[in-house]
């Protein structure tokens, strides 16, 4: 059984002799995985998706600069960082790949600690990369997604629901009277209950798919791939009246209560409906269900043309 938490590494080599030494070098901090020819190591690359590609340039089938060249130019595998391993050891053969935008060399034959400590740096600087990355895409407060990771998240699923031709459903969310509840309780439990209210959104995402996120203040949403609106208001309901079951302890022993409005829209995206549209009408459902006197679920209808 592989291990999720390792980062891993395609290994491409047409001689077991160099396969079988970095594999030994690398196996024990790394997931491996290896093949002997360019055609195996692009669909490799396309399905396990390894962080870091270790790419031999002689081969008998497609050379190392064709390969790097094919990866480039499929979207899931573009940007996985590739080191050259190569024999070649002149400097129009360096020239060339770091022009290609390589991340590193490797020469043959291999040197141990150089291999360790060329491919401990690729993967500490991606992990690194990774880390600011989740950092600027999640809310501090609530650990859920922010505006700018919702925003990705939609026009990605956006895309998929109109090439599939499959429904996608959106719920906008706002706390009830939360200013009040700030003015009544502080700030600090008011942090509290958007924390709270998190929580009970990341507990109704029960699939991978599903998505939540903080919209901004007290607002927050929730994306259902693959979910029509009557299957979108079934989760909303769900999570109003999961809103409406808490109590908030706060640090002084007071227990406190809040309700939540809700709006849905929910259709499979054709052409003549824009994204920006598709939130609207949510928005405009959320704002229907406020002024019917809040904790309430409204579902919009009708298209977004």
């Amino acid at each position: 059984m592989l291990d999720k938490t390792k980062n891993s590494i395609l290994i491409v080599d047409d001689e077991a002799t160099n396969l079988s030494v970095l594999t030994h070098l690398l196996r024990s901090e790394y997931t491996i995985y290896v093949t002997k020819d360019g055609a195996s190591a692009i669909e490799m690359a396309g399905t396990h998706l390894p962080d870091l590609i270790l790419l031999d340039i002689v081969m008998g089938d497609i050379d190392g600069y064709q390969v790097l060249h094919e990866l480039r130019e499929i979207e899931s595998t573009k940007n996985i960082p590739i080191i050259f391993i190569t024999g070649l050891d002149s400097k129009e053969d360096e020239e060339k790949g770091l022009s290609l935008e390589v991340a590193d060399y490797i020469s043959k034959p291999f040197t141990p600690n150089i291999v360790k400590l060329r491919v401990r740096n690729q993967i500490r600087m991606i992990n690194y990369m990774r880390e600011i990355q989740r950092l600027s895409m999640t809310d501090a407060l609530t650990g859920l997604s922010n505006r700018r990771c919702f925003n990705d998240t939609m026009e990605r699923e956006w895309s998929r629901a109109m090439r599939e031709q499959q429904p996608l459903s959106l719920l906008i969310l706002d706390i009830d009277h939360f200013k009040r509840y700030n003015d009544t309780y502080g700030h600090q439990n008011g942090d509290l209950a958007l924390q709270t209210m998190a929580t009970l959104l990341r507990k109704a995402c029960r699939r991978a798919s599903d998505s939540a996120a903080r919209w901004g203040g007290e607002e927050f949403t929730m994306l259902l791939p693959m979910t029509n609106a009557e299957g979108a208001m079934v989760v909303a309901e769900e999570i109003r009246q999961d809103a409406e079951k808490l109590e908030i302890a706060h640090s002084d022993g007071t227990k406190a209560k809040l309700t939540v409005s809700i709006g849905v829209f929910g259709l499979a995206p054709s052409a003549s409906c824009e994204i920006q549209k598709f939130i609207t009408k949510a928005d405009q459902a959320l704002y229907t269900a406020k002024e019917q006197g809040r904790n309430r679920v409204v579902a919009a209808t009708g298209d977004c043309s």
